[in-house]
């Protein structure tokens, strides 16, 4: 009989290998866009209109000079950066062109890194989604406006979702930016008279062939949760958790919102919390997702605010709503190993502040 030995150990040794590789290139994986220097500030905000700039004498923007007082390593684009409203891409270009007129536009773009998705009136209708007939087109002029290189993920597929890493593994940070238009369908409206206090336009919808992501980006975002990462930040046009104001938000699609928290707890995405905009005030809401405080930072109101919605309710609002202008800031202290979440306005004066620490952001 021949003696195998010898060829058991060869496959053994690349089996080991095989695995190690493996193993090795899991815990090295990176979002679409990495980069090796650590960050520790993410401002953010939305509901920017550039037309308010000359009615204001330059000082409806001064937010952006803000955010780059305040030294952000990153600022995030959650939507309404501009009001487009418009099928006509000759239209929708001039009101771009009205953004990049803005000097402190162009001075937070010279001193601070931005990630940008829409929401609906940078996507082209008011609550739209994806019988917006225009979405094609809408996209380029984006990635254009934003300048994604050529060879940006974002320029190979419909919609404009896309993700980022900072850091190496211990100090890492992932940035997942998600895109609630170019694929959401479009959503009934609010039957019979509306709440006391509410805006009342949306509820809950029951038909749960409804989605907000679509599949391809549902697949995509799966990947980009097992991307190891030491704090994670979704960016969200609308609001994840608040949901009784009757606006837009993934409580109106509640089968959505709830496979996204069931990936969350699938792949035991721990220090994970949520920015949005949308809604023309500031608000911070949490909420336990089973056995784990899920946070969602709302900033809105660069240029655009409402005291009416600001002060509808939330029950899953932590402390007071805001309704001055404002932009939003996470701040990560890597040596302390916390969170701080809050918002702040013009003069960089802190509006709501709340220190999250990261024992507190795991599944108990």
């Amino acid at each position: 009989m021949k003696n195998y030995k010898p060829f058991s150990i060869l496959l053994s040794c690349l089996i080991f290998f095989s695995c190690s590789s493996s193993q090795a290139s899991k815990s090295e994986a990176t979002s679409e866009f990495h980069e090796d220097k650590v960050i520790t500030k993410i401002a953010f905000g939305s509901c920017s209109n550039p037309r308010a700039y000359k009615r204001s004498k330059g000082q409806s923007h001064a937010l952006f000079n803000t955010v780059v007082d305040k030294q952000a390593d990153v600022f995030v684009f959650l939507g309404d950066n501009i009001y487009g409203d418009t099928e006509d891409m000759l239209v929708f270009k001039k009101k771009y062109q009205a953004l990049e007129d803005i000097k402190s536009f162009r001075h937070m773009r010279d001193n601070t890194q931005i990630i940008a998705t829409w929401d609906d009136h940078d996507f082209g209708v008011n609550d739209g989604g994806n019988t917006y007939p225009k979405r094609k087109e809408s996209q380029q002029l984006f990635l254009d406006f934003f300048k994604d290189p050529a060879d940006s993920p974002r320029r190979q597929r419909p919609g404009i979702y896309t993700s980022y890493t900072f850091g190496k593994l211990g100090q890492r940070c992932q940035i997942i930016v998600l895109d609630t238009r170019y694929f959401r369908d479009m959503l009934p409206r609010a039957k019979g008279p509306k709440k006391e206090g509410t805006v009342g336009w949306y509820e809950p919808t029951k038909d749960t062939s409804k989605t907000l992501l679509g599949d391809a980006q549902w697949k995509w975002l799966e990947q980009e949760l097992q991307v190891p990462a030491d704090v994670r930040i979704i960016a969200s046009s609308i609001q994840m958790l608040s949901y009784e104001k009757g606006m837009e938000n993934w409580g109106n699609v509640p089968h959505e919102q709830k496979r996204f928290f069931d990936l969350l707890k699938k792949y035991n995405c721990q220090n994970t919390v949520a920015i949005s905009g949308d809604v023309h005030f500031s608000e911070l809401s949490k909420k336990d997702i089973g056995g784990y405080p899920f946070y969602d930072m709302t900033s809105s109101g660069i240029t655009n605010t409402s005291k009416n919605w600001a002060v509808a309710p939330n029950s899953f609002r932590i402390g007071k709503p805001s309704w001055e202008r404002n932009a939003g800031m996470v701040e990560i202290d890597w040596s302390k190993k916390s969170l701080r979440v809050g918002s702040f306005d013009i003069n960089g004066k802190p509006l709501i502040q709340h220190t999250i620490p990261f024992e507190e952001l795991t599944f108990k």
